[in-house]
Protein backbone atom coordinates (compact mmCIF):
# COMPACT_ATOMS: atom_id res chain seq x y z
CA UNK A 1 0.00 0.00 0.00
CA UNK A 2 1.43 3.24 -0.91
CA UNK A 3 1.79 6.45 1.22
CA UNK A 4 1.19 10.19 0.97
CA UNK A 5 1.30 13.36 2.77
CA UNK A 6 -1.05 16.03 2.15
CA UNK A 7 -2.01 19.47 4.20
CA UNK A 8 -5.79 19.18 4.32
CA UNK A 9 -8.21 16.24 4.97
CA UNK A 10 -11.44 17.89 3.84
CA UNK A 11 -14.35 15.49 5.29
CA UNK A 12 -17.73 16.23 4.14
CA UNK A 13 -20.53 15.81 1.46
CA UNK A 14 -21.93 19.33 0.85
CA UNK A 15 -21.30 21.57 -2.46
CA UNK A 16 -19.77 24.17 0.55
CA UNK A 17 -17.16 21.26 1.40
CA UNK A 18 -15.94 20.62 -2.23
CA UNK A 19 -15.46 24.01 -2.84
CA UNK A 20 -13.76 24.63 -0.23
CA UNK A 21 -11.25 21.39 -1.09
CA UNK A 22 -11.00 22.35 -5.17
CA UNK A 23 -9.96 26.41 -3.78
CA UNK A 24 -7.72 25.33 -1.21
CA UNK A 25 -5.80 23.22 -4.03
CA UNK A 26 -6.75 24.95 -7.13
CA UNK A 27 -5.91 28.41 -5.46
CA UNK A 28 -4.03 28.17 -2.62
CA UNK A 29 -1.26 25.46 -3.68
CA UNK A 30 -2.39 23.21 -0.97
CA UNK A 31 -2.17 18.84 -1.33
CA UNK A 32 -6.22 18.27 -0.48
CA UNK A 33 -7.43 14.79 0.15
CA UNK A 34 -11.46 14.60 -0.25
CA UNK A 35 -13.60 12.42 1.83
CA UNK A 36 -17.54 12.44 1.02
CA UNK A 37 -20.23 10.95 -0.81
CA UNK A 38 -22.95 12.41 -3.58
CA UNK A 39 -25.97 14.10 -1.62
CA UNK A 40 -27.98 15.07 -4.36
CA UNK A 41 -28.80 11.55 -6.22
CA UNK A 42 -30.11 9.08 -3.87
CA UNK A 43 -31.80 11.16 -0.76
CA UNK A 44 -34.27 13.70 -0.50
CA UNK A 45 -32.80 16.98 0.24
CA UNK A 46 -31.88 18.07 3.41
CA UNK A 47 -31.22 21.73 2.68
CA UNK A 48 -30.02 24.11 0.44
CA UNK A 49 -27.59 26.66 -1.25
CA UNK A 50 -29.57 30.08 -1.35
CA UNK A 51 -27.94 33.21 -1.47
CA UNK A 52 -30.34 34.42 1.07
CA UNK A 53 -30.74 33.59 5.13
CA UNK A 54 -31.94 35.51 8.28
CA UNK A 55 -28.96 37.42 8.97
CA UNK A 56 -29.18 40.15 11.45
CA UNK A 57 -25.52 41.36 11.15
CA UNK A 58 -24.28 44.05 8.73
CA UNK A 59 -20.77 42.62 8.47
CA UNK A 60 -22.34 39.03 7.33
CA UNK A 61 -24.28 40.49 4.57
CA UNK A 62 -21.10 42.51 3.64
CA UNK A 63 -19.54 39.25 3.45
CA UNK A 64 -22.24 36.95 1.84
CA UNK A 65 -22.84 39.75 -0.98
CA UNK A 66 -18.53 39.40 -1.96
CA UNK A 67 -18.95 35.73 -1.78
CA UNK A 68 -22.01 35.71 -3.71
CA UNK A 69 -20.33 37.63 -6.45
CA UNK A 70 -17.43 35.25 -6.66
CA UNK A 71 -19.22 32.06 -6.00
CA UNK A 72 -21.54 33.10 -8.90
CA UNK A 73 -18.84 33.12 -11.10
CA UNK A 74 -16.96 30.13 -10.18
CA UNK A 75 -20.31 27.55 -10.41
CA UNK A 76 -20.81 28.80 -13.66
CA UNK A 77 -17.54 27.78 -14.86
CA UNK A 78 -17.21 24.76 -12.83
CA UNK A 79 -20.64 23.34 -13.76
CA UNK A 80 -22.39 25.90 -16.54
CA UNK A 81 -25.00 28.04 -16.45
CA UNK A 82 -27.99 25.50 -15.85
CA UNK A 83 -26.16 24.69 -12.27
CA UNK A 84 -27.99 28.24 -11.12
CA UNK A 85 -30.88 29.53 -10.74
CA UNK A 86 -32.68 33.19 -9.83
CA UNK A 87 -35.45 32.55 -7.86
CA UNK A 88 -37.82 35.19 -5.47
CA UNK A 89 -37.32 33.34 -1.96
CA UNK A 90 -39.05 34.17 1.29
CA UNK A 91 -38.52 34.46 4.43
CA UNK A 92 -41.68 34.52 7.21
CA UNK A 93 -42.52 34.95 10.89
CA UNK A 94 -45.49 34.90 12.73
CA UNK A 95 -44.35 35.83 16.53
CA UNK A 96 -43.70 39.28 17.59
CA UNK A 97 -40.17 38.64 17.90
CA UNK A 98 -39.58 36.96 14.72
CA UNK A 99 -41.71 40.05 12.91
CA UNK A 100 -39.52 42.55 14.64
CA UNK A 101 -36.33 40.42 13.36
CA UNK A 102 -37.95 40.57 9.91
CA UNK A 103 -38.11 43.98 9.98
CA UNK A 104 -34.71 44.50 10.83
CA UNK A 105 -33.65 42.02 8.04
CA UNK A 106 -35.28 43.57 5.40
CA UNK A 107 -33.75 46.96 6.38
CA UNK A 108 -30.23 45.07 6.45
CA UNK A 109 -30.50 43.13 3.11
CA UNK A 110 -31.72 46.16 0.99
CA UNK A 111 -28.75 48.32 2.87
CA UNK A 112 -26.36 45.95 0.75
CA UNK A 113 -27.89 46.33 -2.32
CA UNK A 114 -30.71 43.78 -2.01
CA UNK A 115 -34.47 44.12 -3.27
CA UNK A 116 -36.01 42.93 -0.35
CA UNK A 117 -39.68 43.81 -0.14
CA UNK A 118 -43.34 43.00 1.49
CA UNK A 119 -44.82 40.52 -0.01
CA UNK A 120 -48.64 41.47 -1.11
CA UNK A 121 -51.30 40.79 1.34
CA UNK A 122 -52.92 38.50 0.05
CA UNK A 123 -49.90 36.58 0.03
CA UNK A 124 -49.78 35.90 3.60
CA UNK A 125 -52.03 34.52 6.59
CA UNK A 126 -53.53 37.18 8.72
CA UNK A 127 -51.04 37.90 11.23
CA UNK A 128 -48.22 36.57 9.41
CA UNK A 129 -45.22 38.69 8.51
CA UNK A 130 -42.93 38.15 5.64
CA UNK A 131 -39.80 39.31 3.21
CA UNK A 132 -39.78 38.55 -0.29
CA UNK A 133 -36.10 39.00 -2.01
CA UNK A 134 -35.64 39.47 -5.87
CA UNK A 135 -33.42 37.21 -8.02
CA UNK A 136 -31.77 35.23 -4.82
CA UNK A 137 -29.16 32.55 -6.63
CA UNK A 138 -30.08 29.09 -5.89
CA UNK A 139 -26.96 26.09 -6.84
CA UNK A 140 -28.70 23.17 -8.62
CA UNK A 141 -27.19 20.33 -6.37
CA UNK A 142 -28.01 17.77 -8.66
CA UNK A 143 -25.99 19.85 -11.18
CA UNK A 144 -23.67 21.23 -9.30
CA UNK A 145 -21.97 18.41 -7.85
CA UNK A 146 -20.71 15.98 -9.99
CA UNK A 147 -19.32 18.80 -11.77
CA UNK A 148 -17.71 20.15 -9.09
CA UNK A 149 -16.65 16.42 -8.29
CA UNK A 150 -14.92 16.82 -12.06
CA UNK A 151 -13.40 19.77 -11.00
CA UNK A 152 -12.00 18.94 -8.01
CA UNK A 153 -10.16 16.00 -9.55
CA UNK A 154 -8.64 18.66 -11.52
CA UNK A 155 -7.67 20.83 -9.75
CA UNK A 156 -5.04 17.76 -7.98
CA UNK A 157 -7.43 16.99 -4.90
CA UNK A 158 -7.27 13.21 -4.32
CA UNK A 159 -10.95 12.09 -3.72
CA UNK A 160 -11.13 9.16 -0.47
CA UNK A 161 -14.46 7.95 -1.08
CA UNK A 162 -17.41 7.66 1.33
CA UNK A 163 -15.90 3.74 2.62
CA UNK A 164 -12.45 4.81 3.26
CA UNK A 165 -11.27 4.55 7.00
CA UNK A 166 -10.53 7.79 8.35
CA UNK A 167 -8.60 8.16 12.04
CA UNK A 168 -8.41 11.56 13.43
CA UNK A 169 -5.86 12.53 16.15
CA UNK A 170 -6.26 14.75 18.98
CA UNK A 171 -3.54 17.59 17.43
CA UNK A 172 -5.98 17.72 14.29
CA UNK A 173 -3.50 15.38 11.85
CA UNK A 174 -5.16 12.03 9.94
CA UNK A 175 -4.96 9.52 8.04
CA UNK A 176 -7.36 7.71 5.58
CA UNK A 177 -7.09 4.65 3.83
CA UNK A 178 -7.84 3.36 1.06
CA UNK A 179 -7.84 -0.07 -0.46
CA UNK A 180 -5.19 1.23 -2.72
CA UNK A 181 -3.44 3.88 -0.24
CA UNK A 182 -2.75 5.67 3.03
CA UNK A 183 -2.96 9.48 3.13
CA UNK A 184 -1.64 11.27 5.92
CA UNK A 185 -2.81 14.82 6.68
CA UNK A 186 -1.45 17.59 8.66
CA UNK A 187 -5.02 18.86 9.08
CA UNK A 188 -8.40 17.53 8.74
CA UNK A 189 -11.67 20.17 8.40
CA UNK A 190 -14.99 18.50 9.55
CA UNK A 191 -17.09 20.23 7.00
CA UNK A 192 -20.27 19.58 7.39
CA UNK A 193 -23.22 17.77 10.01
CA UNK A 194 -22.12 14.33 9.23
CA UNK A 195 -18.71 14.52 9.43
CA UNK A 196 -19.20 16.75 13.00
CA UNK A 197 -21.62 13.70 13.85
CA UNK A 198 -19.24 11.07 12.73
CA UNK A 199 -15.61 12.32 13.71
CA UNK A 200 -15.91 14.08 16.95
CA UNK A 201 -15.93 12.33 20.00
CA UNK A 202 -18.40 13.09 22.34
CA UNK A 203 -15.05 14.37 24.63
CA UNK A 204 -14.11 16.43 22.27
CA UNK A 205 -17.48 18.05 22.09
CA UNK A 206 -17.42 21.76 22.31
CA UNK A 207 -20.68 24.11 24.49
CA UNK A 208 -21.35 25.91 21.32
CA UNK A 209 -22.52 22.98 19.41
CA UNK A 210 -25.47 21.40 20.03
CA UNK A 211 -26.75 17.68 18.37
CA UNK A 212 -30.41 17.41 17.43
CA UNK A 213 -33.32 15.75 14.74
CA UNK A 214 -33.64 17.10 11.81
CA UNK A 215 -36.26 15.85 9.19
CA UNK A 216 -37.72 15.81 5.31
CA UNK A 217 -40.91 15.66 4.09
CA UNK A 218 -41.67 15.25 0.36
CA UNK A 219 -45.45 15.83 -0.44
CA UNK A 220 -47.36 14.77 -3.05
CA UNK A 221 -48.34 17.13 -5.50
CA UNK A 222 -50.55 20.06 -3.39
CA UNK A 223 -51.28 23.76 -4.25
CA UNK A 224 -48.71 26.38 -5.35
CA UNK A 225 -46.95 28.03 -2.41
CA UNK A 226 -46.50 32.21 -1.78
CA UNK A 227 -42.77 31.69 -2.79
CA UNK A 228 -40.46 28.90 -4.62
CA UNK A 229 -38.56 29.09 -1.35
CA UNK A 230 -40.51 29.87 2.09
CA UNK A 231 -38.05 29.83 5.59
CA UNK A 232 -40.15 30.19 8.82
CA UNK A 233 -37.51 31.49 10.99
CA UNK A 234 -39.69 31.17 14.32
CA UNK A 235 -38.84 27.44 13.54
CA UNK A 236 -36.10 26.85 10.95
CA UNK A 237 -38.75 25.01 8.56
CA UNK A 238 -38.09 25.26 4.87
CA UNK A 239 -40.38 25.13 2.35
CA UNK A 240 -39.45 23.96 -1.02
CA UNK A 241 -42.21 23.90 -4.27
CA UNK A 242 -41.05 21.12 -6.73
CA UNK A 243 -41.76 21.73 -10.34
CA UNK A 244 -44.20 18.76 -10.69
CA UNK A 245 -46.21 20.44 -7.86
CA UNK A 246 -45.00 18.74 -4.59
CA UNK A 247 -43.26 20.63 -1.52
CA UNK A 248 -39.89 19.60 -0.19
CA UNK A 249 -39.95 20.58 3.43
CA UNK A 250 -37.26 20.53 6.15
CA UNK A 251 -35.98 22.19 9.23
CA UNK A 252 -35.06 20.67 12.61
CA UNK A 253 -36.90 18.56 14.81
CA UNK A 254 -38.51 14.56 14.68
CA UNK A 255 -40.78 13.25 12.37
CA UNK A 256 -44.06 13.54 14.40
CA UNK A 257 -42.68 17.73 14.89
CA UNK A 258 -42.14 18.84 11.51
CA UNK A 259 -44.95 16.74 10.31
CA UNK A 260 -47.27 19.42 12.47
CA UNK A 261 -45.64 21.98 11.23
CA UNK A 262 -45.98 21.05 7.47
CA UNK A 263 -49.54 20.29 7.78
CA UNK A 264 -50.62 23.87 9.67
CA UNK A 265 -48.64 25.66 7.00
CA UNK A 266 -49.94 23.62 3.92
CA UNK A 267 -53.38 22.16 5.09
CA UNK A 268 -56.68 24.59 5.48
CA UNK A 269 -58.36 23.33 3.36
CA UNK A 270 -56.12 20.95 1.48
CA UNK A 271 -55.34 17.46 2.40
CA UNK A 272 -51.20 16.99 2.98
CA UNK A 273 -49.98 13.64 1.64
CA UNK A 274 -46.65 12.41 2.20
CA UNK A 275 -44.72 10.83 -0.50
CA UNK A 276 -40.96 10.20 1.28
CA UNK A 277 -39.94 11.56 4.30
CA UNK A 278 -36.44 11.35 6.25
CA UNK A 279 -35.18 11.82 10.13
CA UNK A 280 -31.61 12.43 10.06
CA UNK A 281 -29.06 14.20 12.85
CA UNK A 282 -27.91 17.61 12.63
CA UNK A 283 -25.42 20.22 14.05
CA UNK A 284 -26.21 23.41 15.51
CA UNK A 285 -25.00 26.56 17.15
CA UNK A 286 -26.35 27.66 20.75
CA UNK A 287 -26.49 31.22 19.56
CA UNK A 288 -27.70 30.66 15.86
CA UNK A 289 -24.14 32.03 14.47
CA UNK A 290 -21.76 29.59 12.30
CA UNK A 291 -18.64 28.10 14.35
CA UNK A 292 -14.90 27.81 12.62
CA UNK A 293 -11.75 26.80 13.74
CA UNK A 294 -10.25 24.23 16.12
CA UNK A 295 -12.08 23.22 19.72
CA UNK A 296 -9.30 25.08 22.36
CA UNK A 297 -6.87 25.85 19.89
CA UNK A 298 -6.04 22.47 18.72
CA UNK A 299 -7.78 19.58 17.14
CA UNK A 300 -9.38 19.74 13.87
CA UNK A 301 -11.44 22.26 12.10
CA UNK A 302 -14.74 22.38 12.79
CA UNK A 303 -17.17 24.20 10.35
CA UNK A 304 -20.58 24.41 11.45
CA UNK A 305 -24.30 26.63 11.58
CA UNK A 306 -23.96 27.95 8.22
CA UNK A 307 -27.31 27.06 6.48
CA UNK A 308 -27.95 27.77 3.56
CA UNK A 309 -25.42 30.35 2.44
CA UNK A 310 -22.67 28.08 3.34
CA UNK A 311 -21.31 27.83 -0.34
CA UNK A 312 -21.48 31.56 -0.63
CA UNK A 313 -18.75 31.99 2.03
CA UNK A 314 -16.62 28.89 0.74
CA UNK A 315 -13.69 31.06 -1.43
CA UNK A 316 -13.27 33.05 2.48
CA UNK A 317 -13.03 30.29 4.57
CA UNK A 318 -10.48 28.46 1.80
CA UNK A 319 -8.97 31.57 2.25
CA UNK A 320 -8.91 31.51 5.95
CA UNK A 321 -7.92 27.88 6.38
CA UNK A 322 -4.82 28.79 4.25
CA UNK A 323 -3.50 31.63 6.40
CA UNK A 324 -4.20 34.62 3.77
CA UNK A 325 -7.67 35.73 4.04
CA UNK A 326 -8.53 39.13 3.41
CA UNK A 327 -8.96 41.82 6.92
CA UNK A 328 -12.58 41.48 6.34
CA UNK A 329 -12.70 37.38 6.32
CA UNK A 330 -10.46 37.62 9.10
CA UNK A 331 -12.19 39.56 11.64
CA UNK A 332 -15.28 38.14 10.74
CA UNK A 333 -14.54 33.99 10.85
CA UNK A 334 -12.09 34.94 13.74
CA UNK A 335 -14.69 36.24 15.69
CA UNK A 336 -17.32 32.96 15.25
CA UNK A 337 -14.50 30.03 16.34
CA UNK A 338 -15.83 27.36 17.72
CA UNK A 339 -14.50 27.83 21.13
CA UNK A 340 -16.48 31.17 21.66
CA UNK A 341 -18.94 31.10 25.01
CA UNK A 342 -22.66 30.58 23.86
CA UNK A 343 -24.03 32.83 26.79
CA UNK A 344 -22.13 36.31 26.04
CA UNK A 345 -21.79 36.02 22.26
CA UNK A 346 -20.95 39.36 20.33
CA UNK A 347 -22.07 37.32 16.70
CA UNK A 348 -25.28 35.64 17.73
CA UNK A 349 -28.03 35.31 14.84
CA UNK A 350 -31.53 35.27 15.08
CA UNK A 351 -32.23 30.87 15.13
CA UNK A 352 -35.52 28.44 16.44
CA UNK A 353 -35.74 27.98 19.77
CA UNK A 354 -33.31 24.89 21.16
CA UNK A 355 -36.38 23.05 21.86
CA UNK A 356 -37.30 23.19 18.28
CA UNK A 357 -34.18 20.46 17.60
CA UNK A 358 -35.67 18.06 19.84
Amino acid sequence: MTETRVDFAILGATPQARLIAGLLAGMQGKSVVFVGESQSGFRLPRALDLSIAPLTRPESWALLQSGRAEVQKLITRIAGRKSWTRLDPMLFADSGEGQQALAHIRHMASGFGLAAERPRPDAMARGREGVLFRDAILIDRATAEPALDRWMALQGVQLGGPQSDVIIRDDGSGVIRTDQAAISARQCVLADDAAILSHLPAERWPNLLVQGYGTTILTEPTGRIAAPVMQEIDSGLTLWQRPEGGVVAFGPGRMDRVLEAVSALLGGERTVHRAGQSQYGIVTTRDGAPAVGRIDGSGCDILAGFGAVGIFLAPAIARWLAGIAAPQEDRWLSARLVNRPASSSAVAEYFPAMEALS
